[in-house]
């Protein structure tokens, strides 16, 4: 099709970079009268780091479906580029698209551990739990060379303030010193997110995450170090990975996960679009059965918002992942199958600069 790039982008999910739905005008390149030798399809596209100047680094949401209403993204954008990723319409706030540019055009927040010093010393704040994060993963490639979740880690360990952490990468046995530190006083859970165990289909789905083998062996050296972790199988994708997700909950049992969750896929806003792309462009045979399933879970719509409804599904299809999860989760030998039923503690909260104060008292 005319101004449609026919050829799948080196190292990245999306197929497409349309303007955002905020946007009024959009640029379609022509790619017709390219080769497929031609450079564009040869050196990829390259990943373009920005300095993002926010003021404040606690997030809040008021969601009943998640289990926290404090978090820190480090990073806007993310280079893992899974092609399901709930946060890429958030790029559209900033006039780029979800698709190619929330991969490629990462904002870091170079400043987040002093912001997060200040805000957590301000009297106003009340020790909880802060999830790392809540919408990019903290340990994205570009975290290897700017360590903003690391700085953000130390200023948490220093003050003794809860957190809980979602990742696909393996880079985060690099905090293992970080992390012990603040499981000895019970104020970390960590949870890796493993969505396949085909190595293959990772790459496609999410290209620059650590593969599977390499998630499972990051939870046996957290479980190995005394750091509470465990494993969400996330998204469940009905019709591509749902009859893994036994061997998955097992495997990760094995590693030494003591807990686990699960999250059904949804489509919001342009994640709808670019999801169907990349079905088109992977696996084309099986488009439709996969939406079809898809649908069956959000009552005949690709997403659904609605609180309690968007992160299980419903349906007979729906109930069947259930089944078979609570079923996995027996079977591998974690308690009720559900969650980390042991809660993290703000007990051993403390100010340093308070410390330091109560020498003179």
């Amino acid at each position: 099709m005319s101004g449609e790039n026919p050829q799948k982008k080196r190292g990245r999910a999306a197929v497409s970079n349309a303007s955002g739905r905020f946007e009024k005008m959009e640029y379609v390149p022509d790619y017709t009268d390219l080769e497929e030798d031609d450079e564009v399809f040869q050196s990829g596209i390259k990943t373009t780091f920005y300095r993002d100047n926010t003021k404040s680094i606690i997030s809040f949401n008021q969601s009943p479906d998640v289990p926290f209403d404090a978090g820190i993204n480090p990073y806007r954008g993310c280079e893992h580029g899974c092609i399901y990723c709930f946060a890429r319409p958030s790029h559209e706030y900033l006039g780029l698209s979800a698709g190619l540019d929330f991969e490629t055009k990462i904002f870091v927040k170079y400043d987040a551990a002093k912001l997060l010093r200040k805000e957590l010393n301000e009297p106003k704040w009340k020790p909880k739990p802060i999830a790392l994060s809540g919408s990019t993963d903290p340990y994205q490639p570009a975290e290897k060379h700017f360590k903003i979740t690391r700085s953000v880690l130390e200023v948490l360990a220093e003050f003794r303030n809860p957190v809980g952490i979602v990742t696909k990468n393996h880079l985060i046995t690099r905090d293992i010193d970080i992390l012990r530190k603040l499981a000895e006083v019970n104020a970390v859970r960590v949870v890796v997110s493993i969505t396949t165990l085909d190595g293959s289909l990772a790459r496609k789905m999410e290209p620059r995450t650590s593969q599977p083998v390499r998630r499972l062996e990051a939870i046996r050296k957290l479980a190995e170090a005394g750091i509470p972790v465990g494993v969400f199988t996330a998204p469940v994708v009905p019709g591509l990975t749902d009859h893994e997700m036994p061997a998955i909950i097992s495997a990760a049992a094995d590693a030494g996960a003591s807990y686990a969750g699960y999250v059904m896929l949804r489509l919001p806003y342009s994640i709808s679009r670019l999801f169907e792309e990349w079905l088109e462009t992977n696996f084309p045979d099986r488009k439709e059965k996969i939406m079809n399933r898809v649908r069956d879970i959000r009552g005949g719509k690709v997403n659904e918002s609605r609180f309690f409804e968007r992160m299980k599904g419903e349906g007979a299809f729906a109930e069947q992942v259930k089944t078979l999860f609570d079923a996995a989760c027996r079977k591998a030998g974690i308690p009720e199958g559900r969650t980390d039923r042991s809660r993290m503690s703000v007990a051993a909260f403390r100010r340093p600069g308070d410390a330091q104060m109560n020498l003179f008292d």
